[in-house]
């Protein structure tokens, strides 16, 4: 027993350490999120990320326990983006934009990368309701839905540090925009109709576009819409042609200029 205790008080003094050195890791990671903001290095950088992995992995050599060391510093990197998101972003992002504009797919870009909250909206309202959008639509109307998006936006002034993934038609209401201005900065994402048709024509959760599946259907209801979203964006970011990763750097790069102004 009294062998087991000396080992155990062995292990609490390697776990000072390690907090000690956590702590000291966690302070460099802030410089250099300070030095990429002064110096207009990109924010985002999975090569180095990859770099580092394949230099513990060398370093780890075949050490029994490497599986586990591994599994415990990708844990200390995704902590790291903790850190880092903190330290650009004390309120929410809100993307906004057209149906099929790349929403989702960029709120899930920028939670990985940043590893902050993401929230989708309709698929908060589906669950909350137990329906589809369409099925919402079609026994409630449009209103009632707008009221739930309202209602959402309402809670998430509590939130800090969550990328929103909104409705197409958020901005259609004064005081959606209120809500999504009083904390956090709101992101316009931009598409072609044409690019916009290909991304949602086999969709069948679109009730806007139900039975109105055309360019010309979705160009014009884009240009009814054109000047709230413009009003409303603190950014705006076109996705055409553009991967995932390339439009989320180039979100993260422009809300740090208009923070620093």
């Amino acid at each position: 027993m009294e062998r087991l205790e000396e080992i155990r008080a062995k292990m609490g003094e390697c776990d000072d350490k390690i907090i000690d050195q956590l702590v000291i890791r966690m302070g460099y990671v802030q410089e250099i999120i300070e030095y990429k903001k002064k110096t207009g290095i990109p924010i985002i950088q999975p090569e180095q990320e990859k770099k580092q992995t394949d230099a513990l992995k060398k370093k780890l050599g075949d050490n029994e326990f490497e599986e586990e060391i591994l599994n415990i510093f990708e844990y200390i990197v995704k902590n790291s983006r903790k850190i880092q998101a903190k330290s650009l972003f004390d309120y929410n992002i809100f993307l906004v934009g057209f149906m099929g504009s790349g929403k989702s797919a960029v709120a899930a870009g920028l939670k990985e990368k940043l590893e902050m909250e993401q929230v989708e909206m309709d698929e908060l309202i589906v669950k909350r309701q137990g329906m589809s959008i369409t099925e919402i639509f079609a026994e409630y109307g449009e209103d009632y839905f707008r009221n739930l998006e309202s209602n959402i936006l309402i809670e998430l002034q509590k939130k800090s540090q969550a990328i929103v993934s909104c409705g197409g038609g958020i901005v259609m209401r004064d005081e959606n925009t209120d809500h999504m201005k009083k904390h956090g900065r709101v992101v316009l994402l931009t598409a072609k109709p044409e690019t916009i048709y290909n991304r949602v024509k086999d969709s069948k959760d679109r009730p806007i576009l139900n039975d109105h599946m055309t360019v010309e259907f979705i160009e014009e209801l884009m240009n009814k819409r054109k000047a709230r979203y413009e009003a409303v964006a603190d950014v705006t970011i076109s996705t055409d042609g553009k991967s995932v990763v390339e439009i989320c750097e180039e979100i993260i790069t422009r809300l740090i200029a208009l923070d620093n102004m």
